[in-house]
């Protein structure tokens, strides 16, 4: 009887000492966890600043476009107080300079550009025409940028085969692309238009996607300037220019933004 006790006994006294190494166990679990997340480094919330609107918010829940924060697709699609498109692509031209006193824009004037002429057509060439807004232009790549190596030009905007739009010029600053130039009689037309420039030429036909991104372009400076009217760059120097040429489609373009035929003052037959 006695070695049954002794033998109860000793089974629990092992019982007792494995359970006790198991509470250790997990008591020391737990103080290195708790040491562990009392070391732990809280990263601190990043908060970025809508470009547009100046908004504070969580770096997570803003739309980002290059090195931009946008609070919301309705800012990031529309031009913010500086004259700056936040859906674009930004690349600041050094070929601008400021409006005369009290004028606002009230005419786009649509050109075309391809650099090296017809270039688009097998390559993207695009960043060559970026390069030479920005004066950047390598001219020994190829014999034409040799030719144009001295001319100091801009566009506010580009439309890019791909339909990428860039920005060079803000649209509250006059960009160097009209040249001598007339609209309805009224001379300097860089003084009040905003300029767009489309990736081709007068050989081929313009993508789809450049009609509608050129739409709503157009709509997206309509919501800034209202009193808008469009034309092309030969409507306004005539005989010196032929952009945006007869490949270009004025139909086209105004069954896509709706805009009324008496904002496009020059018809809309090709030319």
């Amino acid at each position: 009887m006695i070695k049954w006790l002794l033998l109860i006994a000793g089974a629990g006294a092992l019982y007792l000492w494995i359970k006790g190494k198991k509470q250790t166990k997990l008591n020391s679990d737990e103080a290195a966890k708790i040491k562990a997340e009392r070391n732990k480094v809280v990263e601190p919330e990043v908060i970025v600043q809508c470009r547009h609107c100046s908004v504070h918010l969580p770096k997570p829940e803003a739309i980002r476009r290059e090195d931009r924060y946008y609070c919301s697709q309705e800012h990031l699609d529309s031009l913010d107080d500086q004259g700056w498109l936040g859906s674009a692509a930004w690349r600041i031209s050094p070929n601008q300079d400021i409006r005369p006193e009290g004028v606002a824009p009230d005419l786009v004037v649509i050109h075309h550009i391809s650099l090296p002429p017809g270039g688009f057509a097998d390559r993207n060439s695009t960043q060559f025409i970026v390069d030479f807004f920005q004066n950047r232009l390598d001219s020994s790549l190829h014999p034409y940028f040799e030719e144009i190596a001295d001319q100091k030009v801009s566009s506010h905007f580009l439309i890019a085969r791909n339909g990428e739009v860039y920005q060079f010029v803000s649209t509250q600053k006059k960009a160097w692309h009209a040249g001598v130039s007339s609209f309805l009689g009224r001379e300097k037309c860089n003084d009040f238009s905003i300029g767009i420039e489309l990736e081709g030429d007068d050989e081929h036909p313009f993508e789809d996607i450049q009609y509608s991104i050129l739409a709503k372009l157009s709509a997206q400076l309509s919501a800034s300037y209202p009193n808008l009217k469009f034309a092309g760059h030969s409507d306004i120097a005539p005989g010196r220019k032929t952009d945006p040429g007869i490949q270009f489609s004025w139909q086209k373009f105004q069954a896509k933004t709706g805009i009324s035929a008496k904002k496009i003052p020059f018809g809309l037959d090709p030319r």
